[in-house]
């Protein structure tokens, strides 16, 4: 791993995260979980010399990307599941 104690802080209100991975998808795809939650800015890929990728993205901590979904509408059954052995 890479030293961090001489890295540049982001802008405030910004946080630079880094995410390694075995293949490009599979970054991409943890990318897109936290662009759903934080306004993305910057988004850039580099090869790890060992194999995989690395992808650096830079977020906007202070700016939801999109609005949290409420708790009733997270807590609602799926239409296809049926009742539970365990329901009343």
């Amino acid at each position: 791993m890479h030293s961090t104690d001489t890295a540049t802080l982001p802008s405030a209100g910004h946080a630079e995260i880094r995410i390694v991975a075995a293949t490009p998808e599979a970054a991409r795809a943890v990318a897109q979980v936290i662009r759903r939650s934080f306004a993305g800015a910057e988004q850039r890929s580099y090869p790890v010399p060992e194999g995989g990728t690395r992808l650096h993205l830079t977020v906007d901590t202070g700016s939801a990307a999109e609005p949290a979904p409420s708790w009733l509408a997270t807590s609602r059954p799926s239409s296809r599941s049926g009742t539970h052995v365990d329901e009343v």
